[in-house]
């Protein structure tokens, strides 16, 4: 067949396109996989020591900003080949050679994929971590703001604003919990799968591993190449998370708008209109919004670009797949850090969220309660006498009377149930948005995410064992 790899269209395509995004990912990973699997064969005595040394010093010398900056030619398929043959324009080409003893790109490449997923996840999740204080805080300041809860986005029930932000702070801390599970499985190395059935010298892999950082092996080396639930794992639990956090964000910015007034943004964080004087619009909220939908439309593009794809190394789980999910992770972070600091300088209109909390008849559940408790009335019979009351009534004061004229209980007692304070004041059982059910729970929360943090710098800590391996420009 006539031509020379690589064709004209297939350098700009493929090749130009994987070169620029392996020097925006991959490039110290890279370079530390190569000092690392270099040392391992020194040590496991498959290479003279003096001839690592000479390797890992070219490896040491080569600097990441210079070669951020190559533009590519060609001349070689891509950065893998490009540093290997800044090592042989160092020392020569017979002691380079010998880094590449025990070692394909297959492993490298696996491998490189899993330390660049591993990193981001930890990003996202301190970004969470940093979401999770700030809502707790804002709890904490609001265990007595009473507001409308809403079911089938109509009022329902008297809550407190604590209560609302305690059970995004439970999901938020599943989401983590999610995360963290990813990142186990992630963080697993395949180096030494070799291109996909290891290899005939004795090398150490689980020594490998160890220097990069990583918690262990994934050891089937048929699995190490092929597989790809370690992007996929990762990716759903980042879709999850998404969607989760979407919901909460459609709230606030329905709780910005003039119509409920619930919060107000700071001025930082607001746009006005080119022609609108009076606007104020709400625009960090809504680039949450679009941040977190990109990121979950990326995060299953990754799942759908896989999806029956063979099982072994491919193309298709590789250099064109693997940006999509750095930019699902860095969306995910960008939400979360702008949304952690609109809500660390919001402002919440108590007077308003209490004013709403008692309107629309929203307390009348606790007026049958309290006809079941007071008056021994079956609950269903209590339901059907204040279903009658609302109906006719035309607020809270009429609603009492009507019920009083039933001759079962008092107009106090009655008016004490309709209050939205009363009403969440003895709804104090586990889960409740009793003020002192609340402070219970903001101090298990608070525990919960102290722990998180914890374990995620214990992983940041493991993971940066491998600046250990000497590297000097970095």
């Amino acid at each position: 067949m006539p031509g020379k790899f690589p064709a004209p269209i297939y350098l700009e395509a493929v090749l130009r396109p994987n070169f620029e995004d392996a020097q925006r990912y991959y490039l110290e990973d890279l370079l530390s996989i190569k000092i690392a699997h270099t040392r391992m064969l020194a040590e496991a005595l498959i290479i003279p020591v003096d001839a690592a040394d000479k390797i890992v010093g070219a490896l040491q010398a080569i600097d990441p900003a210079k070669v951020r900056e190559v533009r590519y030619d060609g001349s070689c398929e891509d950065l893998y080949f490009y540093l290997e043959n800044q090592v042989v324009n160092q020392i020569g080409e017979d002691t380079a050679g010998l880094m590449r003893v025990a070692r394909s790109r297959n492993d490298v490449a696996l491998t490189l994929y899993r330390m660049g997923a591993r990193r981001e996840l930890l990003r996202v999740l301190e970004a969470l971590t940093a979401l999770r204080r700030c809502l707790l805080d804002l709890a904490a300041k609001h265990r007595h703001t009473v507001m409308p809860a809403h079911t089938h986005t109509q009022p329902a029930q008297p809550t407190t604003l604590a209560h609302y932000l305690l059970a995004v702070t439970e999901f938020l801390a599943r989401d983590a919990t999610r995360l963290l599970a990813a990142c186990t499985n992630v963080n697993r190395s395949p180096m030494g799968a070799g291109a996909i059935t290891t290899t005939g010298f004795p090398i150490r892999r689980e020594r490998t591993a160890e220097l990069l950082g990583f918690e262990g092996l994934i050891e089937n080396s048929y699995g190490a190449i092929g597989a790809i639930d370690y992007l996929t794992e990762s990716s759903a639990a980042l879709s999850v998370a998404m969607i989760n956090l979407g919901r909460f964000v459609q709230d606030l910015l329905l709780w910005s708008m003039q119509e409920f007034g619930y919060l107000r943004l700071p001025d930082a964080f607001v746009q006005i209109s080119s022609i609108m004087p009076q606007k104020r619009n709400p625009v960090a909220i809504e680039h949450v919004r679009i941040m977190t939908s990109l990121a979950l439309n990326e995060a299953i593009s990754v799942m759908q670009s896989v999806h029956n794809t063979p099982f072994g190394d491919i193309v298709d789980s590789e250099d064109d797949l693997q940006p999509i999910a750095f930019h699902a992770f860095e969306h995910a972070r960008r939400a979360l850090s702008l949304l952690a600091a609109v809500l660390a300088e919001v402002e919440i209109d108590v007077d308003r969220l209490r004013e709403r909390a008692g309107q629309n008849f929203i307390t009348v559940t606790e007026v049958a309660d309290t006809l079941v408790r007071e008056a021994g009335l079956p609950f269903a019979k209590a339901h059907e006498i204040v279903h009658r009351a609302v109906k006719v009534a035309r607020d809270e004061e009429e609603l009492v009377k009507a019920i009083a004229a039933e001759g079962l209980l008092d107009e106090a007692t009655l008016r004490r149930a309709v209050d939205p304070v009363h009403f969440v004041a003895i709804r104090g059982i586990i889960g409740g948005p009793a003020p002192e059910e609340t402070a219970r729970a903001i101090e298990g929360a608070r525990s919960a995410l102290e722990a998180d943090i914890e374990e995620i710098e214990a992983r940041k800590t493991r993971i940066s064992r491998m600046t250990s391996i000497d590297r000097a420009r970095r």
